[in-house]
């Protein structure tokens, strides 16, 4: 019943898993793997299904061949049973020759994993923005010339660009070290294409801007997270508020959700049906229902 119909697809947008290996905890604190799996779990009850599953970058937290194993035994099996494609990227914890060998089934080798994926006519281009042994983020000229001859050819849905290192600034003055350098030749060759949003990770925060006039989206993380409410120079990562985007292509326009893994006390709930019968009151009736429930009292839908 929206004015906007429904979407044309539908991506989850996963980041910086930083799975270790074995049964450590990241930081000795933060269990990477429970967090994952209580996403999965939630996703696959929720009865959604996203097309695709996008994870940018840092999923590996030291590039370890086991953690990358346990990645998969998380991540794919709910992925076969909802029918939704699985696309890695690369982030600077990521190691590329044990990235490609643990996630792609492919030899092991130290060139940027640069792909293409189609997803029923969305294109995702996959952007490895990582210089090895690095925090900081960059994209060598090879790589502009190779995405601007992918770009040359529009999508049928357009594209949408996959990177771990995001083109934005940040309040947080620690990120300025650590952020993707050289950033004027990747905008120039983004210009005018079909790109119709980017997405990335690398913060360990939401956060939303612009770059070469393209909405930018960046995912938190799921292992732990950023407190950016902080006195000027100071950086304190937290267990807690871990979350996942949701996104929505429409026709002509790309809505982005931020949805926090770990599950909240209830206030309401309410189904599809009874939304439907609150629909069919007089606006009495729900002016009436709609003070009831406010009040914690039976609203009669």
């Amino acid at each position: 019943m929206s004015q906007y119909g429904e979407p044309d697809h539908y991506i989850l947008h996963v980041s910086d898993t930083h799975l270790v290996s074995g049964g450590d905890l990241l930081h000795g604190k933060v269990d990477s793997a429970r967090n994952l799996n209580e996403l999965f779990a939630r996703l696959e009850s929720s009865g959604q299904r996203p097309e695709a599953i996008v994870f940018t970058g840092d999923l590996a937290d030291a590039g370890s061949a086991d953690a990358y194993a346990r990645l998969r035994e998380i991540v794919e099996p709910v992925a076969d049973r909802i029918g939704a494609q699985v696309i890695w990227v690369m982030g600077n914890h990521d190691e590329r020759g044990a990235f490609r060998a643990g996630l792609l089934d492919s030899t092991p080798t130290d060139e940027p994993v640069d792909a293409v994926h189609d997803v029923g006519g969305l294109r995702i281009v996959v952007l490895d923005t990582t210089v090895p042994g690095h925090h900081h983020g960059e994209v060598t000229a090879d790589q502009l010339e190779w995405l601007r001859g992918v770009l040359a050819t529009p999508a049928s849905h357009g594209t949408l660009l996959a990177l771990h290192h995001p083109p934005v600034p940040s309040p947080d003055e620690m990120i300025e070290m650590m952020e993707l350098r050289g950033q004027a030749p990747l905008e120039e060759v983004l210009s005018g294409t079909d790109v119709r949003g980017i997405l990335a990770g690398h913060l360990h925060y939401s956060q939303f801007c612009t770059f070469a006039g393209i909405p930018v989206s960046v995912a938190s993380a799921t292992c732990y997270t950023a407190d950016v409410l902080l006195p000027a120079g100071e950086v304190r990562g937290q267990d807690g508020a871990q979350a996942v985007n949701l996104v929505h292509v429409y026709r002509d326009r790309v809505l982005h959700s931020v949805v926090p893994i770990e599950r909240s006390p209830t206030v309401y709930e309410m189904n599809l049906a009874t939304l439907r019968r609150f629909q069919a009151m007089s606006p009495e009736e729900q002016a009436a229902a709609a003070a009831a429930h406010s009040r914690g009292e039976p609203a009669n839908v």
